[in-house]
């Protein structure tokens, strides 16, 4: 699966030498994101420092391998060819700060998703152990919320998956960009 997503989304002849590291990274968070479901543990990837860390690194190393394989050519990706320049007087500020912004954005994505669908597991889970106490009739209460959370763990382990398919997906695109660049 990791080995398509690279060759339908990586175009060039150095496609195959990043397979390692995209299947790492799909692994790595894959990883991350399925420890958390396991009870008394955390997930890591629900923290912002984690995920910026990650992305950040993911970013600096594509902009090395666009300055080895372009050199200073690697800033047509902010004026493409055919702009006028009048345009470009606007376009290049829009484009410097989008390109800015993918690692940031990379990092909010993951985080947020993991951390919101694990914390809703944990509430449920809470919310079922207190009901667990009561005693009576009220004990019986109980089974609705466990009812909602083996569906809703379900959910959450299929949103650890997609997340880390789509980091890796967007980390070929964006080596995509590093080595072909518009």
């Amino acid at each position: 699966m990791v080995l398509s997503m690279v060759n339908d989304t990586v175009s060039g002849n150095k496609k195959e030498a990043f397979f390692p590291l995209i299947f790492t990274i799909f692994m790595f968070i894959t990883g991350m994101n399925v420890i958390g479901l396991i009870p008394y543990t955390y997930t890591v990837t629900s923290h912002f420092i984690v995920t910026l860390s990650l992305s950040l690194t993911i970013f600096i190393g594509m902009n090395i391998i666009s300055v080895r394989t372009h050199g200073l050519h690697i800033f047509s990706l902010f004026f493409p060819g055919g702009t006028s320049t009048i345009l470009g007087l606007l376009l290049v500020p829009v484009e410097i700060i989008s390109y800015i912004f993918k690692p940031l954005s990379l990092a909010i994505r993951l985080f947020c998703n993991m951390m919101a669908g694990h914390t809703l597991l944990k509430v449920f889970a809470g919310f079922a152990w207190s009901l667990a106490s009561l005693s009576g009739a009220l004990f019986y209460v109980q089974l609705l919320p466990i009812a909602i959370l083996v569906p809703l763990f379900v959910l959450e382990l299929g949103v650890a998956l997609i997340q880390a398919y789509v980091f890796s997906l967007l980390t070929c695109i964006y080596l995509n960009d590093a080595l072909n660049l518009h």
